[in-house]
């Protein structure tokens, strides 16, 4: 998943999705071996080496003049673009893929590229067209009666609404996307679309339903060992407490994330932590406990050599001490 976006992928076991042509020609035989090899290597996330071997199939797949298979290697060429960040690339390699429509044409393929391109659209501000593929799409999903991909596309098309600034008709898709997600007991997938819904309802400032949502969220990240993904939604989490005045429950969150970016050792989230617990404990008057924070948070600036945070740590620390009439403290720190 790339910026809370779910993708359309082949199954995990290309083999199986793709078998060996029959064809004794050796040229395809090869092309064949080219393909499942930089499936492998996509799935594996050695996305360099994928696109060389991916293209180098392309190539044999064109002489041998095998439309079908040029379609497969093209999706995949696309979603291993996407994956890297080269959306331009991503919607290139979808359009080939889509002008190759012949009476052999893969709905599966043709569906997923729909999705890479509306998707690609949606991290280059085209959201115009961003809709018009994923709609596309999710008809397909529709005509196909693949819920899992219906999933998908109800959630990226939630994103581009979210995203061009429509937070009620993002909701509107995330929501119809989590009752499917839900249906089909996909942990992974309902993961992905709870955060969305937090985020959606966090933008629109209604924080008793991003927080309902997040806690959902943190609860199945747990569940799932996604340490990653529940280190972030806490952030969210302890931050729509403490908009909300409820500054004890936003440290409890802050603190939950501390705890979890030092088990991943994720020094930016304990750094961005170590400052928001030192803010909600100055907001409920404790300027000694806000100070170690603080503190805590010089140290770890320096030690990553961020200039920037090292300021703002000061800075903290001398609004504090001043708050706690310390004032020859207050003056040590201004002068770092």
């Amino acid at each position: 998943m790339k910026r809370n976006t779910i993708t359309h992928e082949f199954g995990s076991d290309p083999e199986a999705e793709m078998p060996p042509s029959q064809e004794s020609d050796h040229q395809l035989s090869v092309a064949t071996t080219l393909m499942q090899q930089g499936i492998q290597q996509q799935q594996a996330g050695e996305l360099t080496t994928a696109t060389k071997s991916l293209q180098q199939s392309l190539q044999l797949f064109c002489a041998a003049g095998d439309l079908q298979r040029q379609a497969q290697v093209l999706a995949f060429l696309a979603l291993t673009a996407y994956t890297i960040g080269d959306y331009k690339s991503t919607i290139s390699y979808s359009q080939q893929c889509l002008s190759l429509k012949n009476d052999q044409s893969d709905l599966l393929v043709e569906m997923q590229v729909l999705s890479h391109l509306g998707n690609a659209y949606r991290h280059l501000n085209e959201y115009d067209k961003a809709i018009e593929f994923l709609e596309k799409c999710l008809k397909l999903t529709q005509q196909m009666r693949d819920k899992r991909s219906q999933v998908a596309a109800l959630n990226n098309l939630g994103l581009v609404y979210k995203a061009s600034g429509k937070f009620t008709q993002a909701i509107e898709y995330q929501q119809q996307s989590l009752e499917i997600v839900q249906e089909l007991k996909d942990n992974w997938g309902e993961e992905q679309v709870l955060k969305n819904l937090g985020n959606a309802w966090y933008a629109l400032d209604d924080y008793p339903k991003a927080i309902a949502y997040y806690e959902q969220c943190v609860k199945l990240a747990r569940t799932l060992n996604n340490t990653r993904s529940a280190t972030q939604v806490l952030k969210n989490l302890g931050h729509a407490c403490y908009t909300l005045g409820d500054y004890a429950k936003a440290i409890t969150y802050y603190e939950e994330r501390l705890q979890l970016a030092r088990q991943i050792q994720d020094k930016r989230s304990q750094e961005q932590s170590l400052g928001s617990l030192g803010v909600a404990c100055e907001a409920l008057g404790d300027y000694n406990k806000a100070i170690k924070y603080y503190e805590e948070r010089l140290l770890l600036a320096r030690e990553m050599k961020d200039r920037r945070s090292e300021e703002q740590s000061l800075a903290s620390l001398k609004g504090a001490c001043y708050a706690l009439g310390d004032y020859a403290k207050a003056i040590q720190y201004e002068q770092g």
